[in-house]
């Protein structure tokens, strides 16, 4: 067992993904086919000894809370280990006081009684696989106050990384300050709100956020802070994806179909766990076509699929022809149907029109349960 409980943060409240977020929040968003976008910090804190959760949720809980049924479904000992689902529940009709800070107060008791000396935070709206127990062990090492993850890349103008924050750092990976990125650098220290330090300071930090702004988060008192505490940073090789916009939530998901990107988020030895399902293999009749593509369990395919994402449970009718889209569970493609470009919600049913197509700039969207 870590000395870590760790917190799963809920999506920053100025995030939203138009469409998708209307049903659920960002870590219920399907991925990669048969996964959450919570599973990966889950699992990340689970394969790294963590075995006392907690989840914030802000709004439209229904979904994640019935995804995440307990803790076994992560390997995680029910008699030792818990994920707790938290709720904040005094939300403000404005999002700018709908803060991580406000969840946080709203639950401090439950942290405060938590018998561990330090906490582990990440985002329930990035993908990537980190080892929390080895972060643990540098940030002890280093005797920092607080240690950031980030990633350095050289792409920080592209739609991936716009809108998330990075870090300004001095030679000795000290962090000076946290801003947002605007696109206007090409090389930027993305910060993967990822955060370790221990129980206590993150406790005074909570409260020391409210003094000071209401609307303060937990980055903003860390930014705050950096001239007085010790704030170190991190780095992060492999795979990494925010999901902070409708387009790079698709971009992620088709980018895995690369079997080297793939490779770098799922590692043999690290598995990412999620919500079984005891539905029969994929049925494959005679004529269907399919190449370069995920597809999950449960399906029926009689038609064509390309460089496509297939959730569970989805049926692909005679003739239609899907490419370059991301078919969510128990969607419909009927006969004869193109569809191209598009992220297909849950149990939406395409039947009444030729084709239905976006562009790779901008792809399209079928809300759930929709007919078309």
């Amino acid at each position: 067992m870590a000395r870590a409980f760790g917190i799963i943060n809920s999506s920053a409240n100025y995030l939203h993904v138009e469409g998708l977020q209307t049903y659920r929040p960002i870590g219920a968003f399907s991925f990669a086919g048969r996964y959450r976008v919570i599973d990966f910090p889950i699992s990340n804190m689970s394969n790294s000894g963590i075995d006392r959760i907690l989840v914030y949720v802000r709004e439209n809980p229904r979904s994640l809370t019935e995804h995440i049924r307990s803790a076994g479904t992560y390997n995680i000992n029910s008699k030792r280990g818990h994920i707790q689902i938290l709720f904040a529940e005094a939300t403000s009709s404005s999002d700018i006081y709908n803060t991580d800070i406000a969840a946080f107060m709203e639950n401090l008791s439950i942290i405060e009684r938590l018998p561990f000396p330090y906490v582990v935070i990440a985002p329930s709206y990035m993908v990537y696989a980190q080892n929390y127990q080895a972060l643990l062990d540098q940030h002890i090492e280093s005797g920092a106050d607080v240690s950031l993850l980030y990633q350095r890349v050289t792409d920080a103008k592209d739609n991936m990384y716009l809108n998330c924050d990075y870090l300004t750092l001095n030679r000795q990976k000290g962090v000076e300050s946290i801003d947002r990125n605007r696109g206007t650098a090409k090389e930027r220290n993305i910060f993967m709100d990822t955060y370790v330090m221990k129980r206590e300071l993150f406790i005074e930090l909570v409260r020391k956020a409210v003094s000071i702004s209401s609307v303060f988060t937990l980055s903003n008192v860390v930014n705050n802070q950096c001239s007085e505490l010790d704030v170190r940073a991190i780095p992060h090789r492999g795979y990494f994806a925010p999901i902070n916009s409708f387009k790079t939530y698709y971009d992620a998901n088709i980018e895995l179909l690369d079997i080297d990107r793939a490779n770098e988020l799922f590692e043999e030895d690290w598995p990412i766990y999620t919500v079984t399902s005891d539905s029969c293999p994929t049925h494959y009749f005679e004529g269907a076509s399919v190449r370069n593509s995920m597809v999950s369990n449960g399906c029926i395919v009689k038609g064509t699929i390309e460089n496509s994402i297939v959730g569970r449970g989805v049926r692909i009718e005679e003739g239609a022809v899907v490419k370059n889209s991301i078919l969510q569970a128990h969607s419909v493609i009927g006969k004869g149907i193109h569809v191209d470009y598009e992220v297909i919600d849950k149990w939406a049913e395409i039947r009444h029109v030729d084709e239905i197509i976006g562009t790779p700039e901008n792809p399209g969207y079928v809300k759930r349960e929709d007919i078309i």
